[in-house]
């Protein structure tokens, strides 16, 4: 289903790629979330865990920027992982007025379990695609995020 909006070509082109883009983004992300879900983390719990699974211990701005989240927001969850025994904060021996957040031993092997999963359920979702329409979709994605101002590049 495209879009039922009448404009020049390249609005209805534009309109109709995002409501496929949209579409394909809420479609995966349906398929992959039962494997964070069943783990009783939230996405974003589970964003934040990968990150510091693959990247080590990060300030709470850096985790922020790279889960394209809020400050507040990242306080939040940070401190529901904290109270879970999942993650700690400790100072950074860089910067005394910042906290490094780190997974504690329970934390690492809850994530890693999870991101194996997540892994598998990603594998399945994309299977409809060869190597090559992966490797255009991911080009595509991070010309259009970093054009639109978005941290999207291979940072992470």
């Amino acid at each position: 289903m495209g879009t039922h909006y009448t404009g020049s070509p390249q609005e209805e082109q534009v309109l109709d790629t995002w409501i496929k883009m949209a579409r394909s983004i809420h479609s995966v992300a349906f398929q992959i979330k039962s494997s964070f879900e069943d783990a009783g983390l939230t996405e974003t719990q589970f964003g934040l865990m990968e990150i510091l699974l693959h990247l080590g211990p990060q300030q709470q701005k850096s985790l922020a920027e790279k889960h394209l989240v809020s400050g507040g927001n990242i306080t939040m969850v940070v401190n529901n992982l904290e109270r879970d025994g999942l993650v700690q904060r400790e100072v950074d021996p860089n910067d005394k007025r910042a906290h490094l957040v780190h997974l504690t031993p329970a934390g690492r092997k809850l994530i890693s379990d999870v991101f194996r999963a997540h892994l598998s359920e990603l594998m399945n979702a994309f299977e409809c695609l060869d190597s090559a329409e992966i490797n255009q979709l991911g080009t595509l994605c991070k010309k259009l995020g970093t054009r639109c101002g978005l941290n999207s590049g291979d940072e992470r």
